[in-house]
C-alpha cells in the first residue's frame, strides 16, 4: 500500500499510543478523547529518576503534596442531599481548597518562575471563588 492511499490512524489510537509513551494508561488517553472520563482521576505517571521518595522517604514537597490531597480527598466525601447545586458547591470547596495548598506547596518548594506564577494565580481565584461558595452555600441550607 502506498502512503497516498493509506488512512490516517483514529485520534482514538493515536490518543492511546501517546499516552502509553508517556506512562498513562490508554484508557484514559481514549476517554479525554471520547468525552467520558474512565475513572474519576487519573493516576500521574511514576517518577524513576532517582529522587526523594525512591527509597520509602518522601522529600518535604511530596510529604507537602499528599498532605494536601488526603485533606482534599477526604473533604469531598461528605453525605450528598439530592440538590445538586448544593452538592456541587459542597464538593468543589474542598476540591478548590486542595488547590490552593498544593499551589501553596509549589510556593515553597517550586523553582520554576511559570510554575510559581501559576500557582500564585491559582491560590488567588480559587480562594475568590472559595469565599463565592460558602456565601452561597449558607444562603442555600440543605432541604
Amino acid at each position: 500500500m502506498n502512503a497516498s492511499s493509506s488512512k490516517s490512524p483514529s485520534p482514538m489510537l493515536v490518543a492511546a499510543l501517546a499516552g502509553l509513551v508517556v506512562g498513562v494508561p490508554a484508557g484514559y488517553m481514549v476517554s479525554a478523547i471520547v468525552g467520558h472520563p474512565a475513572r474519576t482521576e487519573a493516576p500521574l505517571p511514576a517518577r524513576h529518576d532517582g529522587m526523594a521518595g525512591m527509597g520509602g522517604s518522601d522529600s518535604p514537597s511530596t510529604a507537602a503534596f499528599r498532605d494536601a490531597a488526603s485533606r482534599m480527598h477526604a473533604g469531598m466525601t461528605g453525605q450528598y442531599t439530592g440538590d445538586a447545586d448544593l452538592d456541587f458547591a459542597r464538593g468543589m470547596v474542598p476540591h478548590h481548597q486542595g488547590a490552593v495548598d498544593m499551589a501553596r506547596v509549589e510556593l515553597e518548594h517550586g523553582r520554576d518562575p511559570a510554575m510559581r506564577e501559576l500557582a500564585a494565580n491559582v491560590v488567588h481565584t480559587q480562594n475568590t471563588e472559595i469565599a463565592l461558595m460558602r456565601q452561597w452555600i449558607a444562603s442555600h441550607p440543605a432541604h
